[in-house]
């Protein structure tokens, strides 16, 4: 049905994906309400949070996918962005104040040595300004009222961290993949220190979320043209239309087979015998604990808890 975003729409069962394009200036709840408009959905959720100023992968989820929102927040994540050296804000990017200066531009050859130091797990001070609490309090609120906040060291995993290029000596441009809990902006203060000068991140842009590409995203002005011209693709699936299924973001957790009257018993809140079925090569022999994809003919069921010889299920899907 046509429209515009923020009229009010009827609200509806939508379960799955949207991986979107988040542009500069929209937060992400203010990203994820305009989606979730068009789509008319009842239940929604973002997983992991994108500042305004950084542009890129954004996977929101509806309805029943919002029970797998943990597993992708939890997933590792890949950003290409850009440090500028000479100047340190509060916020750590282009909006906040500067804190500090310095005339010192490292080289090139400087640049990447100094990166093998933020390999692996390293400790990382996240910025002040950030979602952390402090004492029930968010970390950028107790900042933005001018309280000097002090956050703890906390491991980190850097999985890759390459220079890609520098448009000049003000300038360089990193990809980095990294685990959960990293702060871009705290790498680009640590690593502009460690070259002996300051900086902020000036370009930010997440191009991974665990499954979530580049290659899977669509534009709110996509979202729009459909909105206004094709509604009835807004809940189809790619090419033409923009929802994925709800099983995308759980694609690289082992799946086991399950029986329909399995696949009951889960939906019952009911442990169930191991599977005798495995798919997607997961090993005969599977660890104890270990978190996996219970799969009917029709479709998935449930993320289950291996324990001994039963599956005790852990997050049921109702996809019917």
């Amino acid at each position: 049905m046509p429209g515009t975003f923020g009229v009010k729409r009827g609200k509806r069962i939508v379960n799955g994906w949207v991986v979107l394009d988040k542009p500069l200036g929209l937060t992400s709840t203010q990203a994820l309400g305009k989606v979730r408009w068009a789509l008319g959905a009842a239940k929604g959720g973002h997983g992991g949070t994108l500042d305004p100023l950084a542009t890129g992968i954004l996977p929101l989820a509806f309805g029943e996918a919002t029970k797998a929102l943990p597993y992708v927040v939890d997933a590792s994540k890949t950003y290409r962005f850009t440090i500028r050296f000479g100047l340190e804000t509060t916020t750590l990017d282009a909006e906040g104040a500067v804190t500090a200066t310095s005339d010192a531009r490292p080289a090139t050859a400087a640049v990447e040595a100094a990166l093998a130091a933020f390999h692996g797990t390293i400790d990382q001070v996240p910025p002040a300004f950030s979602a952390i609490k402090v004492d029930g309090e968010r970390a950028y609120d107790l900042a933005r009222a001018g309280e000097t906040v002090d956050l703890a060291a906390r491991p980190v995993q850097i999985h890759r961290f390459h220079l890609i290029g520098r448009d000049d000596a003000d300038q360089a441009t990193f990809e980095v993949e990294c685990g959960k809990g990293t702060y871009v902006r705290a790498l680009a203060r640590d690593l502009s220190r460690a070259l002996g000068t300051v900086g902020h991140v000036c370009m930010l842009r997440r191009l991974r979320v665990g499954p979530f590409g580049t290659g899977m995203a669509v534009t709110l002005d996509h979202i729009q043209n459909l909105v206004e011209n094709s509604p009835d693709l807004l809940h189809t699936s790619p090419p033409d239309g923009i929802l994925l299924p709800v099983v995308t973001a759980l694609d690289d957790i082992p799946a086991l087979a399950v029986t329909a009257g399995d696949a009951r018993a889960l939906k019952d809140g009911r442990a169930i015998d191991m599977p005798g079925t495995v798919q997607n090569s997961v090993p005969d022999t599977v660890a104890s604990q270990q978190v996996v994809r219970l799969m009917a003919p029709a479709g998935l069921v449930a993320l289950g808890r291996v324990d001994g010889p039963l599956v005790r299920p852990v997050r049921v899907f109702n996809l019917d």
